[in-house]
């Protein structure tokens, strides 16, 4: 389920037709010319009740059919659409307006566009994208509150595009956090507008240095440090030092399969894990408890999602050969797929795994020491791991779809992962062209990030030798043949 269910017969009336339709109780001047002659009837108190008993009935079916019995999944995915939990970002005429502030060539062609037009290149830089099934314009990755206010929701990083569809649960790896933030600060400080915590915030803490990667881990670092284990806000008892590192957001759709949560498996999954990033100041212990129910359909929706299916042809015959590789070298650790499979939930060493240490360092074991006696971890009932020592080797349901891989997402194809020395060392991504051969992004590769001409374009490339961006690591394909890594990729599409 990787997509909400929609409703309706699919047809579309265009506005020019809306225009013409008659309004309900409007008179129309079309429908005297057309009116059909009729007899008068006499309304006895028998049909009044035939009528009553029908329209319960028509209630009935209704309820029966869904309307009035949307499923936990379906609350939880709308609740993730429609219910702010944390404070906006910018307004709407702050979004209409950001165009003004991109680079010359390109706002030059915004200048020249229609409104619609511009917008849609404002969701194309940002990384945002519409509803999947719905026509009403709105982002996924936003709530649109009453006062047409931005307010973040979990899509931003969770809710991607593949092929021209979006895919609720895929990870974002179009997301341009840290240039959105910076675009809107400037166009409401043009336009006079309040800024909001965000936008000072983000002169402090970087939001993400790479397009489609977030400092999230930190995010919940500095939000947890104001509370007490009761989430009251508590003044901090001493200056923060973060170890900033972006990170590439999980596919959801493992959520089903996991056990624990995190890249380090400290956390029982649960539904209060999930409330973390709503600890802005302005919420309090009360608002927690009043939203653990709308939390507990989110862990619900979360639970329903299912990963979407290789797009393209297989050759079944190589996917076997593959599966016994597989089965060899690479299950121990990810596990095994199709009727009968399993996942170990395995941690492994981080000096065993060799990938990029900057997670593991950022989190210490006294900041998991909190986190068991909080109210997230219902005060300490919960098995918190507080010093993992290393990373959970992920579930691989749905692996062609989310590239790029390792948890900072440096590696851009399945290809490179089972060729750790030819991992490129700065690589960009060729739009939305999708490497069928290598499976990933397809991508220029360079020998050292090249000269560019601004900070805002620089975030398109992704350099390995920076901190926290290491591709080194899981060097475990090394002990395969050429013939059992083309195997082996031709087995990881069937996932």
């Amino acid at each position: 389920m990787g997509e909400p269910p929609t409703t309706g017969c699919g047809k579309s009336t265009t506005s020019k037709q809306r225009d013409r339709a008659p309004r309900p109780g409007r008179y129309s001047r079309a429908a005297e010319h057309h009116r059909i002659p009729t007899q008068t009837v006499e309304v006895t108190d028998e049909m009044q009740r035939i009528s009553l008993l029908t329209i319960s009935l028509l209630f009935f079916v209704v309820a029966a059919n869904g309307v009035a019995e949307e499923s936990s999944a379906q609350r939880g995915y709308r609740l993730l659409l429609e219910k702010p939990y944390v404070p906006a970002y910018f307004d709407q005429e702050t979004f209409d307006d950001v165009w003004r502030t991109w680079p010359k060539p390109l706002r030059s062609r915004a200048e020249k566009a229609s409104a619609a037009e511009r917008r849609k290149m404002a969701f194309a830089r940002y990384g945002l994208t519409l509803r999947p099934g719905d026509e009403s314009g709105k982002p996924l990755q936003f709530v649109i509150d009453q006062h047409d206010n931005w307010v973040p929701n979990c899509f931003t990083c969770h809710g991607g595009m593949l092929l021209g569809r979006v895919i609720p649960g895929l990870p974002n790896s179009h997301y341009a956090l840290q240039t959105l933030i910076q675009e809107t600060r400037l166009t409401k400080i043009r336009l006079r507008k309040p800024l909001q915590p965000i936008d000072f915030g983000s002169l402090v803490m970087p939001l993400g240095g790479t397009v489609g990667t977030t400092n999230a881990v930190i995010f919940g670092v500095a939000l947890a440090r104001q509370r007490d284990k009761h989430l009251n806000l508590v003044p901090a008892s001493s200056l923060p030092n973060y170890l900033h590192h972006d990170m590439d957001a999980p596919p959801w759709w493992h959520f089903r399969k996991k056990a624990r949560l995190y890249l380090d498996g400290f956390a029982v999954k649960d539904h209060r894990p999930l409330m973390q990033f709503a600890l802005d100041h302005r919420n309090g212990p009360e608002k927690f408890r009043e939203w653990e129910d709308d939390f507990r359909h989110i862990h619900a929706y979360l639970m329903s999602l299912e990963p979407p299916r290789y797009a393209f042809e297989i050759d079944h015959a190589l996917a076997r050969e593959g599966q016994t590789v597989f089965e060899r070298v690479c299950a121990e650790c990810h596990g095994t797929y199709g009727p009968g499979g399993s996942y170990p939930t395995r941690i492994v060493p981080i000096d065993e795994i060799g990938t990029d240490r900057a997670r593991i360092d950022a989190l210490t074991p006294k900041h998991r020491e909190d986190y068991r006696e909080n109210w997230f971890s219902h005060y300490g009932r919960d098995d918190v791991i507080v010093d993992p020592g290393g990373y959970v080797a992920p579930p691989l349901d749905g692996v062609w779809a989310s590239a790029p891989y390792l948890h900072n997402g440096s590696v851009p194809t399945l290809w490179h992962m089972l060729h750790p020395d030819d991992r490129p060392v700065v690589w960009k991504r060729k739009g939305e062209v999708y490497d069928r051969q290598r499976v990933g992004f397809e991508i220029e590769a360079f020998g050292e990030m090249p000269t560019v001409r601004s900070i805002t374009e620089r975030r398109h490339y992704f350099n390995t030798t920076a901190f926290s961006k290491s591709a080194a690591g899981h060097l475990f394909p090394e002990v395969l043949t050429e013939p059992e890594k083309i195997a082996a990729l031709e087995y990881l599409k069937t996932l």
